[in-house]
């Protein structure tokens, strides 16, 4: 396998089971790794230059227990079809497979009905919750602003694995749109958080205190967090 060459996939024998994996060889990486994506459930390992594609399932083989624990951890991968369910604000909605309808997508009495044939359902709910978060995260950021006098230059909304929000040092904020699936009050503690770094470009004493004096959820909102938040990143498709 060259650095630089496209990453591919394969299913993997160990000794709990199989395994998928996928190969990412790196210029900048100078030892192997191996981590688990928690959207695909695929184990990553890192090829740096020079190393061998044998090198790699060494690691894997005589780690096969921690990735073994850390698959059994992920949460189910809910099917985006008729009679599943995905997260708005929080809340489970059912999906409702409406094929002879022509509004599209649309919520109505707690269910997601979705038209249009039945192999383009995950795809139209996915496109269905980006619009929603296009259009809800950043009108909660512009109310929150409106409240703190904090004003970011920019927003963007992106698709990222390990963030759920950035500010940068020009004061653009980044916000994931998968927050859109979670509670408001966990969006209102992502949003305060990075509002805060329009302040203090860093996580001190009083850059804490301010999160804490926009808003009431830090604590809950990180707990959510912590139990839900790979279920965000299975729930859509990237």
């Amino acid at each position: 396998m060259v650095a630089g060459a496209v990453a591919a996939v394969e299913t993997v024998p160990i000794a709990s089971g199989q395994v998928t994996v996928q190969w990412r060889p790196s210029r900048q990486a100078r030892r192997i790794s191996m981590r688990i994506d928690p959207r695909s459930g695929h184990v990553i390992i890192t090829l740096p230059r020079g190393a061998r594609k044998a090198d790699g399932l060494s690691l894997l083989r005589a780690h096969s227990g921690w990735v073994a624990a850390g698959l059994s951890r992920l949460p189910p991968t809910p099917e985006l079809c008729d009679g599943g369910y995905v997260l708005l604000d929080g809340q489970r909605h059912e999906i409702r497979h409406c094929p002879d309808a022509r509004r599209g997508v649309w919520l109505e009495e707690g269910r997601l009905h979705v038209s249009g044939a039945e192999e383009f359902i995950a795809r139209r709910v996915a496109a269905y919750l980006r619009a929603q978060a296009q259009v809800l995260l950043p009108a909660r950021l512009r109310l929150l602003t409106g409240q703190c006098g904090l004003r970011p230059t920019q927003v963007r909304l992106r698709d990222t694995k390990s963030r759920w929000g950035s500010c940068s040092s020009d004061g653009a904020i980044m916000l994931c749109w998968r927050l859109v699936m979670a509670p408001q009050e966990v969006q209102h503690y992502i949003i305060a958080h990075e509002l805060a770094h329009l302040r203090h470009m860093n996580h001190g004493p009083d850059f804490w205190l301010l999160v804490d004096r926009l808003t009431p959820h830090r604590r809950q909102a990180e707990k959510w967090l912590h139990a839900n938040g790979a279920s965000l990143h299975r729930m859509v498709p990237a």
